[in-house]
């Protein structure tokens, strides 16, 4: 897989309160969140010079940190206008927004009240995560040992760089096996989601996907779950099985990067692919409200 020199992008980024130049955006090696992973993110697609449900994504942004203990020193509305006149200063018409907060230096040990919050919001050009080739034919997934863990031994409903570290475990192992991305089971040994996304199954003609109650609910996971109600698809959120995964006639995952892709296999299950699928439909109903 192709790498990004992130630390190469050029136009300029905002951090704490001020425009500064990319090349400039530092943070100190000490900073307690680069040893203790006590930082929270967002990622926010960019249509048309436009942040998608930029309300829903910063209002789980302030969420996060309180999930781990903190404030964010900046307010939904401030954050928002920040996003905006990003997209401008960089014009960006197709892309993606990151704000970050992350706890400053002040503590080499898991304690860590009173250390200062930063803030920042980076863009970047990015027009697809999957090309319209990759969304036609599908993506593979592999079976993953790592799981999503209890609400008792993570803050599972933040969106914070801690959770993310078996994610890249399971994605790497995935690349390596020559596989798209990797399917995780929560500690209970029911379907959870992929390394970033959430999963749908097409089993019977309903529309089924795992119950959210240990990973993210994602926003266009609950975006996906409004359309179908429009298309009068009949959704059911439940415990999902590794038996009866093997009962989908068709599955795709949702995402603020993916969107909505199709998977054409988990490992041997071999799935329907986008042409007269329900998956299809779905697609071209998401396709048009991004364009609103």
């Amino acid at each position: 897989m192709k790498l990004t020199r992130f630390d190469k992008l050029k136009g300029v980024i905002w951090y704490d309160g001020k425009f500064i130049q990319c090349s400039k955006a530092n943070t100190h090696i000490l900073d307690h969140s680069l040893h203790f992973a006590s930082s929270v993110f967002e990622g926010i697609r960019v249509y048309d010079y436009r942040p998608f449900k930029i309300k829903e994504h910063l209002m789980r942004f302030k969420k996060s940190a309180i999930l781990l203990d903190f404030r964010i020193p900046f307010n939904i509305k401030y954050l928002e206008k920040r996003c905006y006149e990003l997209i401008k200063k960089n014009n960006i018409k197709e892309g993606y927004l990151r704000p970050i907060a992350w706890r400053g230096s002040g503590s080499m040990s898991p304690h860590s009240i009173g250390i200062k919050i930063k803030t920042a919001i980076a863009i970047w050009e990015w027009p697809s995560y999957y090309s319209n080739d990759v969304i036609k034919k599908g993506i593979s997934l592999t079976l993953t040992k790592w799981k999503r863990p209890s609400n008792e031994s993570a803050p599972t409903q933040s969106k914070c760089s801690g959770l993310y570290q078996i994610c890249s475990l399971a994605k790497n192992e995935a690349f390596r096996k020559g596989y798209d991305d990797a399917l995780m089971f929560d500690y209970r040994n029911y379907v959870a989601e992929t390394t970033s996304s959430n999963i749908f199954f097409i089993i019977n003609g309903k529309v089924i996907t795992p119950i959210a109650d240990c990973f993210l609910n994602g926003i266009t996971r609950k975006h996906v779950i409004k359309i179908c109600s429009k298309l009068k698809l009949k959704v059911i959120e439940k415990h999902i099985t590794k038996k009866e995964i093997m009962n989908a006639s068709e599955c795709f995952v949702t995402g603020t990067a993916a969107e909505i892709t199709p998977v054409n296999k988990i490992d041997k299950l071999k799935y329907k692919v986008f042409e007269k699928s329900i998956t299809q439909k779905i697609y071209f109903e998401f396709q048009k409200t991004i364009k609103l």
